[in-house]
């Protein structure tokens, strides 16, 4: 037979949630059986989850998702299904994916390439499969084919990729699969969302699909499975070099399907209705965080977000995405099945048959609660900028000051000193200690309503350590921990206008302040560090690409960034306080993963806590100085 229906299926699992992982396989597989679905690829590892970590070596684990398949080949009647799951075999764990045929287990394949760079840590807990090893494994007394081999199905000979043996150029096993000459390649992933990997995916795919002359079917997780990472659910069906069909990706959906007619002897007639999908960085931002949102909110069990305004970049960003949540979701999913998935089962009657701006506004009034805490410092400007954005978006909105904290605080310390404090001689801790006044009673708030509450420090703050440990990083989650100040700016000036937030417009006349000192001293945020740009050119160059002072100086100024004495010094100033700061970032809230790299020393960068500073490097550095 040379034409065949394939398809892919995204699926948001959890780790430990077996329930939920095995009935979104049995509803994906139904939706492909309903549709006529010869062929159905489910994503790496999606019976347990990719997210398992160190539960990964607790044998059990893999046991008990080995004993589920024998459920899972029955549903698969009529239909071809690939699954994958973690196998222990001969004292080794695999990540494998198992073919099911017709409501048999034709054999296990597992993964020969291990991710290893970034946020993964594969070798942590699986062995990788050797290249051209073919074993038997025993599964409820029959034997099975378990490692590195084709299969033929309907006259079609099928291979495998998992997720990373597509990342390995020349090694990959596509290689020797088109030596062997293979029409069908299926990729099983969990590959971590990043900004422009989708398109880099896409077009791996379709190259791939060309390269070794056959169909080339890409299927992901999807969601925020389990804290951190995001899985975009990306599926991809490509064709001899012809993009055949995709799905939309970030879906709130539990499965989202993709399929598309094959015709392998006459490829010009295989075909779908292509779906579209944006590549654009501030869409797929969007996209990302406000289900990596949906998901946290509702796999954590909470009743929605507390959130400190303070009227400013930061704070009013989390304002907006929480909004978009609630704005992406009901219109994907319905009003009421979004408030049922989300557990705010008390407001369907209530919002039911309400327009959907204005249903909108009412489930916003609950899942948002938001607070600016002012003190005498605080300006008339930032209290508008908060309260406007806040009721423009329908979010419940509070607001006192802290000055009798603040000043019940810095009277016991003068006395216990026996002197006064002045701003000339303790500038740091009187700052601190306003942002520390505000954590206790916006953590009480969060307490108790079983609410998150939001933290708003941003990884340019994170990289400098420009953020008040037990003030501004308080949090249960940290949604823009991973996104620099540039990007928030840009963001925000592009969301008030595409994204229809007109109550963004005073935040975005503001020149973002930390509002701590006195207000004739007009304090801003880039004359405390240094312009918000130079902090990401010097970051990608210093910590994405792990390159000295030295070398980044080099790199800079040829891009005429800004005068060169005064590029050596903020360089100078960015790696000292990079230095002095990792045990804020050792201790910032969970923060979700998007760029190409972040500074979360427990996914992606780490850094020691005590080291000598990079002195000698800056010493060397500073020199350049004295002849200028």
């Amino acid at each position: 037979m040379t034409k065949l229906k394939i398809a892919g299926a995204a699926l948001n699992q959890t780790p430990l949630d077996w329930d939920n992982n095995l009935n979104n396989i049995k509803v994906a597989i139904r939706m492909a059986q309903s549709e006529g679905v010869d062929i159905l690829c489910l994503p790496e590892l999606c019976i347990t989850g990719y997210g398992s970590e160190d539960l990964f070596l607790s044998r059990w684990l893999s046991e008990k998702a080995l004993s589920y398949i024998g459920a899972i080949k029955e549903w698969c009647r009529d239909i071809t299904t690939v699954v994958g799951l973690p196998v222990w075999f001969e004292d080794q764990l695999y990540n494998c994916t198992c073919l099911i045929h017709n409501q048999k287990i034709l054999g296990f394949v597992p993964k020969q390439h291990l991710a290893k760079e970034g946020v993964h840590y594969e070798p942590r807990w699986f062995t990788a499969w050797p290249p051209g090893k073919l074993q038997e494994i025993v599964f409820e007394g029959i034997s099975y084919p378990f490692g590195d081999r084709m299969y033929e199905l309907r006259g079609v000979k099928i291979g495998f990729e998992i997720c990373e043996d597509a990342w390995v150029g020349h090694k990959r096993p596509a290689c020797r699969l088109y030596d062997g000459g293979v029409e069908l390649i299926l990729n099983p992933s969990a590959s971590h969302f990043a900004f422009d990997k989708s398109a880099f995916r896409k077009n791996l795919i379709t190259q791939s699909s060309k390269n070794f002359d056959c169909v080339y079917v890409y299927s992901n997780l999807l969601g925020n499975e389990s804290g951190r990472m995001i899985f975009d659910g990306d599926i991809f069906i490509a064709q001899k070099g012809q993009l055949i069909q995709r799905n939309t990706k970030l879906s709130f959906q539990q499965v989202n399907l993709a399929s598309a007619d094959i015709d392998f002897e006459h490829p010009q007639q295989s075909g779908a209705q292509l779906n579209h999908d944006s590549h654009d960085t501030k869409i797929e931002f969007t996209k990302a965080v406000t289900l990596a949102l949906f998901d946290y909110l509702r796999k954590s069990r909470s009743r929605g977000f507390v959130l400190s305004l303070s009227g400013g970049a930061d704070s009013s960003i989390c304002t907006v995405l929480v909004s978009e949540m609630v704005r992406r979701g009901t219109a994907e999913l319905g009003v009421v099945p979004f408030l049922e998935k989300i557990g705010f089962h008390d407001l369907i009657d209530e919002v039911r048959d309400l327009e959907p701006s204005h249903a909108v506004k009412r489930i916003m009034a609950d899942m948002l609660i938001c607070a600016y805490q002012g003190t005498e410092n605080s300006s008339q400007a930032t209290f508008d900028s908060a309260q406007t954005l806040a009721e423009s978006v329908g979010a419940t909105f509070y607001h006192w000051t802290i000055d009798q904290e603040v000043g019940s605080y810095r009277h016991k310390i003068e006395q216990t000193l026996g002197r006064t404090l002045d701003w000339a001689t303790d500038d740091i801790a009187l700052q601190n200690i306003q942002a520390r006044a505000r954590a206790p009673i916006i953590w009480m708030l969060a307490n108790l309503r079983n609410n998150l509450l939001i933290a708003t420090s941003n990884r340019s703050e994170g990289d400098v350590g420009y953020a008040t440990m037990d003030g501004d990083t308080c949090g249960s989650i940290s949604p823009i921990a991973a996104i620099d100040k540039q990007f928030i700016l840009e963001w925000l000036e592009w969301a008030e206008t595409e994204l229809n937030y007109p109550g963004l417009r005073q935040v975005n006349q503001l020149q973002p302040s930390a509002e701590l000192r006195p207000l004739d001293q007009k304090q801003t945020d880039e004359a405390d560090l240094m312009p918000y740009k130079v902090i990401v050119a010097i970051e990608r160059l210093a910590i994405r690409g792990h390159l000295s002072p030295h070398q980044v100086f080099e790199q800079l100024k040829e891009t005429q960034l800004e005068p060169e004495d005064l590029l050596i010094k903020h360089i100078a100033k960015f790696y000292r306080l990079w230095s002095r700061n990792q045990w804020k970032r050792e201790r910032l809230a969970p923060s979700f993963h998007l760029d190409d790299f972040n500074i979360d020393p427990k996914t992606w960068c780490r850094f020691p806590i005590l080291s000598g500073g990079y002195r000698q490097e800056l010493e060397q550095l500073e020199k350049l100085l004295d002849g200028r």
